[in-house]
């Protein structure tokens, strides 16, 4: 079975604003509005998972990239891809109009059945 979706995690000094800043600006990616916008794509955030209970994982929320239907690995890897891809841009650009080092993020695939 292909993988469904992908976590992306902030690290140790994020707070519920990064968390919903970096949501916004992956909303915002081309590729991945398209795939939204017609339904084959859900962002959301969550609370992390337990696993990271013990982690410093700042705000303690995780941002999902969960792919609805049947998905074939070349359209999962585009996502993924995507994912990693803005949220690089989105720490260049926080750097760029906040003061401080961005948290760090960790992008990652999820194991079938934790997406939901």
């Amino acid at each position: 079975m292909a993988k469904t979706a992908v976590r992306i995690r902030l690290g140790q000094g994020a707070n519920a604003s990064d968390v919903g800043a970096l949501k916004a600006w992956l909303e915002r990616e081309h590729k991945l509005e398209a795939l939204r916008s017609s339904g084959d794509l859900e962002i959301r955030e969550r609370a992390a998972a337990e696993e990271n209970a013990g982690s410093p994982m700042g705000a303690g929320l995780e941002i999902m990239l969960v792919l609805v239907g049947i998905v074939g690995p070349k359209l999962f890897e585009e996502v993924y891809e995507q994912a990693k891809s803005g949220v690089r841009a989105w720490r260049e650009n926080r750097r760029s109009v906040e003061r401080g080092e961005p948290p760090e993020v960790e992008v990652d695939v999820v194991p079938d059945g934790d997406a939901r």
